[in-house]
């Protein structure tokens, strides 16, 4: 067994003449394999612009579970899927096996990377575990839309003595911590489109930056602006060059050519009926701006998932300088708030998990941490993750069930009176967006981490946005430097991914293992080992029953380790 791993770790070339993977077909687990069970590949050939990869570990992800909902009307998924099946799987540690005859001043057999999912060639996404084939499969053929996409290599080295679990798991955790270093542009979009939509207020306005000759939109368009801030705006575009689109009464898909979208959209007292029409015309990272002299009357319904897609920002204040108003609280979000209160909603999961985790690092230290959930197993794998370490640090820790809505309403209410700084949205409900904001002090941050689907509304009352300088945020996956960020904390012992780990499987176990991720039976992530004889879904606490060796080596008994890993490769390695 020693020689299989070593010979392993070496990144030894298979003999076989095939491989191992799990396509799926279509929507539902039914379409995962053929006749249930995994498929046959053949080892392919490696072309001088090419290397030849083994998955080494794959963790499993909710993400997975939204393509195996909807087959091919998912975004990602662009083929044919009965003809061209998707293999998942894109939280993967990989090594080389086979190098390219081009490629072999690059790279080595051996080598070992992380891989960014978002792979983008011409700008269309190629994502791993969508289109490329991912990582519930033994090996894969990498070229180059890999090697040098858009933004280079989305290959990231691992150092040799890095555990494959822990490394495959910063693709989840470069997701979490890329969530708190979200920033916004504090001014009109330089040489981009902006909207203004009247009718204009009795006091005067201005813009003393962003619509002069050192930064300007390309295109301005104009709605009811018949006032003398309107006059301004013609004034100012006629002297820079800027188009003018105007036009009277309300938008519609015809009035701006071939679908335009806005950088930023700014509206002068606004009914909410007007944000409401408005807002799908924001572009990804737009910005809309309200400036009022009233309360609005009524509530604004919201697309709260493009907030989290398409990073939409609603700002709004009273300054008669609409460049102030963009510059009175920019964001960047790069972490808590210091000594600070922070409510995760719905944190039984496992990215629930790494958000409280993250919010125990010694770098963050909120005095109070509030997590919800609807379970109360759930909560009690919260607090037995984290409440020791949460009186280590000071901090207040404490859980609350979300299942009785009543008595949840007394359970927060003493946290209404301070309020939170900040809010993380980690249940994908655009119902539990409205009931929370509320809870947030003045000036605090609102992130909607969930992936609510685009197209859900939300009843939200954006008087608290305008008058109380409240901010909603979200994000949406992470960029190569967001998991070189985590792979170093990984590699410099800053940072245990391995945390996260709550069982273990071998290829055979990806069925059950899926089914668990829909149904969130563990409170942690599952990892699965594709080069492992037969292992069925394993928890850590059931390890000491089917693996006592790899049990022994587990952190306090219960925490996934590097050496444990290794134990298990030794024991369970199939023959390469």
């Amino acid at each position: 067994m020693s020689d299989l791993y070593s010979l392993f770790k070496q990144g030894s070339t298979p003999t076989r003449d095939t491989y191992r993977a799990w396509p799926l077909f279509g929507a539902g687990l039914e379409n995962l394999g053929l006749d249930g069970k995994m498929i046959d590949i053949p080892m392919p050939d490696c072309g001088p612009d090419e290397l030849i990869i083994r998955h080494d570990a794959c963790g499993l992800c909710f993400s997975d579970i939204k393509v195996i909902r909807v087959g091919q009307s998912h975004p990602r998924i662009y083929r044919d899927m009965q003809r061209e099946p998707v293999v998942l799987g894109h939280e993967v540690a990989l090594t080389v096996i086979k190098v390219g005859e081009n490629l072999k001043t690059q790279f080595k057999q051996g080598d070992r990377f992380i891989l960014q999912a978002e792979i983008y060639v011409d700008g269309i996404n190629y994502s791993y575990g969508y289109e490329f084939q991912g990582g519930l499969s033994e090996f894969n053929k990498i070229d180059m839309r890999i090697i040098n996409g858009d933004d280079g290599s989305y290959l990231i080295p691992v150092n040799p003595q890095t555990g494959y679990a822990e490394s495959a798991l910063s693709e989840p955790w470069a997701c979490v911590n890329a969530a708190y270093s979200l920033s916004y542009r504090s001014a009109i979009k330089n040489r981009g489109t902006t909207w203004f939509v009247g009718p204009e207020p009795d006091r005067d306005l201005t813009i003393s930056m962003g619509f002069d000759a050192d930064s300007h939109p390309a295109t301005i368009a104009l709605t009811n602006m018949d006032g003398v801030f309107g006059d301004w705006l013609r004034g100012q575009a006629l002297e820079l060059g800027i188009h003018i689109i105007e036009w009277h009464g309300a938008p519609s898909p015809q009035t701006f050519p071939d679908g335009m979208q806005f950088d930023d959209i700014i509206l002068l007292n606004p009914s909410a009926q007007w944000i409401e029409k408005a807002s799908p015309y924001l572009a990804n990272h737009g910005i809309m701006v309200i400036t009022t002299d009233e309360p609005l009357k009524e509530t604004v319904q919201l697309d709260v998932g493009r907030i989290h897609y398409n990073r939409w920002l609603f700002i709004g204040g009273e300054d008669p300088d609409i460049a102030q108003i963009y510059q009175n609280r920019p964001i960047p979000h790069s972490a808590l708030t210091p000594n600070g209160r922070v409510l995760f909603v719905g944190a039984g999961g496992p990215m629930g998990h790494m958000h409280v985790q993250r919010a125990l690092q010694p770098s963050e230290k909120p005095s109070l941490i509030v997590c919800t959930d609807i379970s109360e197993e759930r909560l009690g794998d919260l607090k037995e993750a984290f409440l020791r370490t949460a009186q280590q640090h000071g901090t207040q820790f404490k859980c609350v069930n979300a299942s009785d809505k009543e008595t949840y309403l007394t359970e927060m209410a003493p946290f209404r009176t301070k309020g939170f700084n900040e809010i993380v949205i980690l249940a994908p409900i655009p119902a539990v967006i409205p009931q929370h904001l509320p809870y947030l002090a003045d000036g605090g941050v609102m992130n909607i981490f969930a992936g609510i689907p685009r197209g859900n509304l939300a009843e939200v009352d954006f008087n608290a946005i305008l008058r109380r300088d409240l901010r909603l945020i979200g994000h949406s996956a992470s960029s190569i430097e967001d998991m070189v960020q985590v792979l170093n904390q990984v590699e410099q012992g800053t940072l245990s991914t391995n945390q996260s780990v709550a069982a273990i499987g071998s290829l055979e176990a990806v069925p059950e293992g899926l089914i668990a991720v829909a149904e969130g039976l563990f409170p942690g992530k599952i990892v699965i080992y594709p080069h492992i004889r037969p292992l069925p879904l394993t928890s850590m606490a059931e390890l000491k029953d089917v693996l006592p060796n790899v049990a022994a080596k587990l952190k306090n008994g219960v925490e996934w380790t590097v050496k444990a890993e290794q134990e298990l490769l030794r024991t369970m390695l199939l023959p390469i």
